[in-house]
């Protein structure tokens, strides 16, 4: 016995000194995690400054090649039949003299004077990327951004390589430094086109890739590395762009199974749970012979066992904070923010997007293309329709929102679902997820929604966040460079409300593109760019939670569930949507109906 108890006292002791030596480390711990904080941040900033470093020698080595103003001339004519048809740049570039009022004047005069570039035909305009600054001053850039208003592809493609074709190295004895920077240049602005524009422009024309690669290969590679070093950046971009669109097709073919699994399990469900108000709306859907999806189990091993009953998905909703939501709905947010670009935003009134953002679904993208009526790019330019997908993810999430809530099975539900989705909003737009805090503002401001009872009786700092995000709503539609002011904007992560910001383009398209000259304003141009590279800018500053696979898995179940959802008969077939009228006062009607009843019996 003695030797059992001092067995015990040994382990006990043993015990105690591991705990002590746990709690030091964790300590120990604790104390360097703000330490191994600063510096993951200083890391960060580090490697932002070398990203800018970076850029900033990839331009000067590009401006290296600028071709002077009164060699300008000579890039206007390569590659024309007739180069004495153009003598001088009267009448293709317009400049505006800061110190003056605009007046049309050649390349080479004043060139003392600061001025802008105000407008230009498109050759000349085209022709301009050559000059010097070009790359610095940004114009590069706001020219790939915005040339399909005046020239196709094809047209600038062919530019581009007619002036490599004759300053080719060895084609021509009177080679001189003039065609080695214009050769050099040509190369460079391929590069930003590729760098910048690949997934708009190149990977969504087979034919236009066929032609640059034929030339690289056939005239540019023989002669030297200029050629080979393009193709690797072709072949780089376009196994990333392949490795995103595997994962985008992976993600739909796992659509397809849910919705295979929805199907299969349809009639049992229908029969299980006919009383709940979501599955009467199913079954009505079903009768018109619309496709419909329900409740499913995801097909990852970890997440098997996760399904919910339509009925459970508001309380499991409330299971979750503010915080814990906004998070995982932004990153959902992101995935689909990042596959866009600056040009998606540009000739949205021929994908039907108004200020109610109805659009046209069932035009096909080669039909909307193909119709003259509001198409403002040029007649032989490609477009796709990536940002119907973008305003339809917003569609869902807002349809999502309000059918959440007419459908709860109880008033008390609707008030803690209404709360927690005001506190989700804010913790978005406090963090610059505009996006996502506008969907539930659109939401909750819905026709139905707004009827509800339980706004009454709603707290007071609760219902003031809906002001709140009037507020920001009103914010955002007020400047279309709003979100790009102050120094938060370079270190905070960003994504905009893809709405609001089509809006604000479409704003800027209104009216004419050209002068009475035929030039186009190169000024309206540039203040177009200007608007649509805030999104290049945001996404370069991603949002890094950690995900949570199981509730954004239950956010993508919703909003498919609910997205095509019919928010006045899912509130219609709802008790806790109407006033109830006080329990003594129903009962005293009932009596007199009896009453009433057994007299006339």
């Amino acid at each position: 016995m003695i030797e059992t108890k001092n067995y015990r006292k040994t382990i006990t002791f043993h015990q105690r000194l591991l705990y002590k030596e746990r709690s030091s480390k964790g300590g120990e711990i604790k104390a360097l995690l703000p330490k191994l904080e600063r510096q993951i941040e200083e890391m960060k900033s580090k490697i932002q400054f070398l990203e800018l470093v970076k850029k900033y020698l990839q331009i000067l080595y590009a401006e290296k090649w600028g071709v002077e103003p009164c060699n300008f001339l000579t890039v206007v004519n390569m590659g024309r039949n007739e180069p004495s048809d153009i003598s001088a740049l009267d009448g293709m570039l317009l400049f505006y003299h800061l110190s003056k009022t605009p007046s049309e004047i050649q390349y080479n005069d004043s060139q003392n004077c600061p001025r802008s570039l105000q407008a230009g035909t498109p050759l000349a305009l085209m022709a301009y990327l050559y000059s010097r600054n070009a790359f610095l001053k940004g114009y590069v850039q706001q020219f790939l951004f915005t040339f399909r208003y005046f020239c196709s592809q094809e047209e600038l493609l062919q530019f581009i390589l007619d002036r490599i074709r004759i300053t080719l190295p060895g084609s021509s004895p009177e080679s001189c430094s003039l065609f080695s920077k214009i050769y050099h240049r040509s190369f460079s602005i391929l590069q930003a086109w590729i760098e910048d524009c690949y997934t708009v422009d190149f990977s969504i024309n087979p034919n236009f890739m066929r032609i640059l690669k034929d030339f690289i290969i056939s005239q540019v590679v023989p002669l030297n590395g200029r050629g080979r070093q393009l193709l690797s950046l072709l072949n780089n971009v376009a196994s990333k762009k392949d490795r995103n669109v595997s994962q985008f097709c992976k993600m739909e073919v796992w659509e397809q199974e849910m919705e295979m699994r929805e199907t299969r399990s349809l009639r049992f469900s229908c029969k299980r749970d006919t009383g709940n108000v979501l599955q009467k709306h199913l079954s009505r859907r079903l009768s018109k012979g619309t496709e419909s999806q329900l409740c499913y189990r995801p097909a990852t091993e970890e997440l098997s066992g996760f399904c919910l009953n339509i009925a459970e998905a508001p309380y499991f909703l409330t299971e979750y904070t503010a915080q814990q939501l906004y998070c995982q709905l932004t990153l959902l947010e992101q995935e689909i923010f990042h596959k866009c670009h600056p040009v998606h935003f540009l000739n949205s009134r021929l994908l039907g997007v108004n200020d109610k953002t109805v659009l046209l679904p069932k035009a096909s993208s080669s039909e909307l293309l193909s119709s003259p009526a509001y198409n403002l790019f040029v007649k032989n330019c490609v477009q796709d329709d990536y940002l119907l997908q973008l305003l339809k993810y917003a569609d869902n999430v807002s349809t999502w929102v309000a059918a959440e809530i007419v459908s709860s099975c109880s008033s008390k539900v609707q008030m803690n679902l209404v709360s927690k989705f005001l506190f989700t909003a804010k913790c978005c737009y406090k963090q610059r997820n505009f996006a996502t805090a506008m969907q539930i503002l659109r939401g909750l401001e819905n026709l139905i929604v707004r009827q509800l009872p339980i706004w009454k009786s709603l707290p007071s700092k609760v219902s003031d966040i809906l002001e709140e995000l009037k507020a920001v709503e009103v914010f955002l539609k007020s400047d279309s460079l709003c979100l790009m002011e102050g120094e938060r904007f370079k270190t905070s992560p960003t994504i905009p409300s893809a709405h609001i910001l089509t809006m604000h383009i479409q704003q800027l398209e209104t009216g004419g593109f050209t002068m009475r000259n035929g030039t186009y304003k190169w000024t309206k141009l540039r203040n177009i760019a200007k608007v649509v590279s805030q999104v290049q800018a945001f996404q370069e500053n991603p949002y890094m939670f950690p995900p949570d696979c199981q509730l954004q898995d239950f956010l993508r179940q919703r909003i498919a569930f609910l997205n095509d959802a019919d928010i006045f008969a899912l509130a219609a077939d709802n008790y806790a949507n109407f006033h109830q009228k006080p329990e003594k006062q129903s009962r005293k009607i009932q009596d007199a109906l009896h009453r009433m009843k057994a007299m006339f019996q």
